[in-house]
């Protein structure tokens, strides 16, 4: 009647992230992107190392897809000024890397992006503590 329990699983994790998403704001939203391109890196990792070549092409456009149609055009180019131009930059640099890493199975250049990625992401919590913090701090207690 209700399928398999992996099915039912993946409708729970699917509706999960529908509720985080719908529920985030928007430097969450960004945090979630960065999430997403880190698990799937590290997925294609996992199945460069199995010699998955299906799984491992699938999971590096993933992580492609979430660089470029996520966090690269979240950028906003005139607020942002330099910063936005070198993350704009960074990010096809990161998806020219995990082309290279695909077509040549280099595990390296994958490697690098997921380094980057990770870099970024603790960079991006950051900026939410330290915000979360100062607005703390302002409010009378």
């Amino acid at each position: 009647m209700f399928g398999s329990s992996f099915a039912r699983a993946n409708a729970y994790a699917r509706i999960g992230v529908e509720t985080g998403v719908s529920a985030a704001d928007p430097h969450k939203l960004i945090l979630m992107l960065f999430d997403g391109a880190i698990m799937a890196a590290t997925a294609a990792g996992v199945a460069m190392d199995n010699k998955q070549i299906p799984v491992k092409g699938e999971q590096i456009s993933k992580t492609i897809e979430i660089i470029i149609n996520g966090l690269k055009i979240s950028l906003d180019l005139n607020a942002g000024g330099e910063l936005a131009e070198r993350l704009y930059a960074l990010y096809d640099y990161m998806a020219d890397r995990l082309l290279y890493a695909n077509l040549h199975n280099n595990r390296a250049a994958l490697d690098e992006v997921i380094e980057l990625l990770s870099g970024l992401r603790t960079a991006w919590q950051g900026i939410a503590v330290n915000t979360t913090a100062g607005a703390n701090a302002a409010q009378p207690g």
